[in-house]
């Protein structure tokens, strides 16, 4: 582990403030890389050389001091990480009163250095997670070679031959997502800025543990988030299918779902298969089915009404409870629109070809 300068300097300077003493910190080399007086910053401290072999503190009185270049009275302390040596810390002053105040910036360096070594292997972690989203998300078995994508993963502890489905956030807090998908095996990256994917093994309901997390970042953080959860799948191929749905459950799920903020994929079957057809085919399609009906004030409530048919089994009395509506008003509402659109709702054929026009007609 490398002590960098920046770290170093950040110290010294902050230490030497608060103790009122010029605190100087030396790489393992014995330069002087930060320190409370920033012209000594680049000179050799030479008493660091004795402390770096031994890793034994070394005081310097003031005759002893001018013996050695680029040192001061005071005393000089090993800096360890891992039982070796990575740099020196320094305090100018007599030794016996600057002594105490050595150990206290010496442990402090110390914890600062692994906190800093904790905090980059995380990133990298993170980093190297997050690429191995990306690998998965963009998978082409064409391109790409399934080996070295599972050997990769294998080298994170990754198991990609689980059982597994792909979770879609939006907008997520990868912190926050890990705390309801922290398994051992769960793989949570932000490949985008503000969508967070999860790569879940899957082992219980995944759609109430999204809805516990929808409920998690409302109350940490005030956002409402949107979720998509794809299928589970144990290849490669799959859970790039996976990945490929959840992203489309977000997306279209708060027109097809309002009332809901997670969107299992395969309740959005038909919706996805709809938007693969090209805008004017869409909008020639509804046209074709509706009519003038879209045009109409009552737009909304006819809308309402035959996708409730046609998702009752264009059953009357599943559909008029659907609707909490009397199934007198459902029949007069299914006259209104045969007669307006010129197609018969209670026909199978015409019914679902009403229903599939509703679907891509807000």
């Amino acid at each position: 582990m490398v002590l960098t300068p920046e770290l170093a300097q950040e110290i010294a300077a902050e230490t030497s403030q608060i103790l009122g003493l010029n605190v100087l910190i030396t790489d393992r080399e014995g330069t002087v890389i930060g320190s409370g007086d920033p012209t000594r910053v680049g000179t050799v401290h030479e008493a660091s050389a004795e402390v770096l072999d031994t890793l034994r503190p070394a005081t310097h009185t003031a005759e002893q001091a001018r013996a050695l270049r680029g040192v001061l009275p005071g005393i000089t302390l090993p800096i360890t990480h891992g039982g070796e040596a990575v740099g020196t810390v320094g305090l100018t002053g007599q030794p016996r009163r600057v002594r105490q105040f050595g150990l206290m910036v010496r442990r402090q360096t110390e914890i600062l250095l692994r906190e800093s070594v904790s905090q980059r292997d995380r990133l990298l972690r993170e980093h190297a997670l997050a690429g191995l989203v990306r690998d998965v998300v963009f998978f082409d078995p064409a391109v790409a070679d399934p080996a070295a994508i599972h050997a990769r993963a294998g080298e994170l502890g990754v198991d990609l031959r689980l059982r597994r489905a792909a979770i879609v956030v939006e907008p997520g807090r990868p912190h926050t997502v890990r705390e309801e998908f922290s398994g051992t095996q769960d793989v949570v990256a932000e490949p985008a800025a503000g969508r967070v994917v999860v790569l879940h093994h899957v082992t219980g309901d995944i759609t109430a543990r999204c809805g516990r997390l929808v409920a998690l970042l409302r109350e940490r953080h005030g956002t409402e988030a949107r979720i998509g959860h794809g299928p589970a799948a144990t290849d490669l191929a799959g859970l790039h299918e996976s990945c490929t749905d959840a992203a489309a459950a977000v997306r279209l799920g708060p027109t097809a779902m309002p009332d809901s903020q997670v969107y299992p994929a395969e309740a959005l079957r038909v919706h996805q298969l709809l938007e693969t057809a090209g805008p004017h085919a869409r909008q020639r399609y509804a046209e074709t089915q509706l009519g003038t009906l879209p045009a109409e004030p009552a737009w909304p409530v006819t809308r309402q009404t035959l996708l409730a048919w046609a998702e009752g089994g264009f059953n009357l009395v599943r559909a008029a409870e659907r609707l909490h509506v009397h199934r007198n008003t459902l029949l007069y509402r299914l006259d209104r629109i045969a007669r307006t659109s010129g197609r018969n709702p209670r026909d199978a054929a015409d019914g679902i070809a009403l229903y599939l026009a509703c679907l891509i007609t807000p």
